[in-house]
Parts: structure tokens; sequence; C-alpha cells
């Protein structure tokens, strides 16, 4: 048996500890969770291990409040960042989260300069901008989980509207992770079907409304913290692609060089995730209307990255 793969997982809060139990769960590789509250990672990752043997999973958590227990991750997951309260936009994070992004990128540097780095914080397209421009990493080894996230939702709420298997549903939502993402619904199918077929146009367009407000949804309900379990699965699903080196397409926040008409900053494309990162941006065709949508999408992007005091 070689040595297993290691996963960091920065932020001991509800989206770093369901990622720190599927991860040993799906026996991906020993993790390292780290929070800057002592005892809190500790105390997590003692309780995952204990589930272990039932789990039927040799790898190992461990928790830390020091960044040197990251050296050598071959992936590293960045949920540290002030959760949403009800009332409060992703936007409203930015001030907050960018600062603490400082903090991580600048660890992630220093500790593990070869891992692949995916972004869960919000307001998650201007985070993961952060994270790369701070570290210094190359822009194929870091992205942002947010289309996998926005496409399952979609996935899930078209499976209902339709009466079919969460499985068979495919479906792809581009641009900013936020208000104006753009779900591509031209691109829709269950089992190959295109969903027009199956569902009228006024249901497509209010599963596209839900799915823009989904996270607010979730927080409304909860009233003290935002969605934690399928942000967590998501960033899993790209973590497991990278691993594996699966080649999964998939939709996330990557850095844009001309693609989708975006230059030089992090929004949600399609891309294909393998043992080299972000191995390549899948260009689509899209329609007039669509691309009007994910240029609004870049436009609000680009005004969170020009708020920042660099």
């Amino acid at each position: 048996m070689g040595q297993r793969r290691k996963i960091g997982v920065i932020g001991g809060g509800q989206i770093g500890g369901v990622i720190v139990q599927l991860a040993v769960e799906r026996e991906l590789g020993d993790v390292v969770l780290f929070d800057v509250v002592e005892g809190l990672p500790q105390g997590k990752t003692l309780d995952i291990w204990a589930a272990s043997p039932l789990l039927r999973s040799d790898c190992c958590a461990i928790g830390t409040s020091d960044y040197k227990d990251l050296a050598g991750c071959d992936v590293a997951i960045i949920t540290a960042g002030v959760p949403r309260k009800p009332g409060m936009s992703r936007d409203d994070l930015l001030k907050v989260n960018v600062e603490i992004m400082k903090t991580v990128a600048g660890n992630l540097k220093r500790y593990c300069p070869g891992a692949f780095v995916i972004v869960v914080s919000n307001p998650l397209d201007v985070m993961v901008y952060a994270c790369q421009k701070l570290s210094g990493l190359a822009a194929r080894m870091v992205c942002g989980m947010a289309g996998v996230l926005d496409s399952a939702r979609f996935r899930a709420f078209v499976a209902d509207a339709v009466g079919v298997s969460v499985e068979d549903v495919t479906a792809l939502v581009l641009g900013g992770h936020g208000d104006t993402m753009v779900p591509l619904t031209r691109y829709c199918t269950v089992n190959g079907v295109p969903v027009g077929e199956l569902l009228p146009a006024e249901t497509i367009a209010a599963i596209v409304e839900r799915t823009k407000n989904a996270g607010a949804e979730v927080v409304n309900l909860l009233k003290t913290g935002s969605a934690f379990v399928s942000p967590a699965v998501s960033a899993l699903e790209m973590a497991q692609a990278y691993l594996q080196d699966k080649r999964r397409l998939c939709v996330c926040a990557a850095q844009c060089n001309g693609e989708y008409g975006a230059q030089g900053y992090y929004i949600g494309v399609p891309v294909i995730i393998g043992s080299g990162g972000i191995e390549r941006i899948v260009e689509l065709k899209l329609n007039a209307a669509e691309q009007a949508a994910f240029a609004n999408s870049c436009r609000h992007v680009r005004e969170m990255i020009d708020a920042v005091q660099w």
C-alpha cells in the first residue's frame, strides 16, 4: 500500500466538518482540519475518528490550529470566513472575509504550494480571485466551488417538478455565485430529453428563480446559519475529480482569459477537472439572452473586485 493522499480543510465550521466526514467515508485520503478556534477542529475530528470503524474507513482525521500541519497537502479546501445571516447578501461578507483570505493564502503558499485549492468561502468569485492573487499559485490549481452546487440545486428542483430520479437530470449553471447566476435551461436534460419537452416555460422560469435564491431560502429557514451539507458535497466532488483524475466536466469558478468575454478574473464556467487541476475551460455557444445575462454577472463580479482595497 502506498501513502494515502492528504486533504487539508481550512475552516472548522459546519461545511468543514461535513467535508472531513465525507472524505473519511469515501476514503479519499487522510484529512487535516484547521481552525483558529482551539479545540474546535480537534473535537470534530476526534468525533469522526471514533466513527471510522463503523464507516469501515482507515483514513484518519486530525484537528489543528497550526498552519504547519497542512504541509504537503494534495488538496486544500477553504471554507474559512464569516457565514451569512438573515438579511445579509453574500456581498456583505466581502471585506471581513478578504482579510481572512490574506492570512490563509500566505500560509497555503508557505506550506502546500503544490495543492489543488478549492475555495468555498463567500462572496465566492471574489474570494477565489483573492486566494489566487494573494498566494501566487498557478491559476489552473485554484478554483471556486459554486457552479457544482448551483447546478445540483437546479437539478433537484427539476427532478421534483418532472417526477423523475435526480440521477437522470443534468444541468449547467454559469456565472457568479449570487443573484446574477445564469442557469442554462437550454442545456438542461432529463436523460438526454430537453427539459423544455417535459415542463412548461413558466415552471422552468420559477425553478430558475428558486435556484438563484436557494442559498437565501436555506438561510431564512435556519435563521442562525447557511447551507452546509450541499456545499460540502459539492466541494468534495471537485476534490475527488482531481485526486482520482476523473476529468469531470462541471461548472466552477475558474480564471478566464478571454473565454466567454471574461478577462483576468474568476467566474463560473464549464471546466474539465483532472489531475492537472483545471485542465481546460469548455466554451459553449450562448445565445444572445444567455450571453447578456453572463455579461451582467461578470460586471457584478468585476465591481466587487474593484471595491476591494488590495
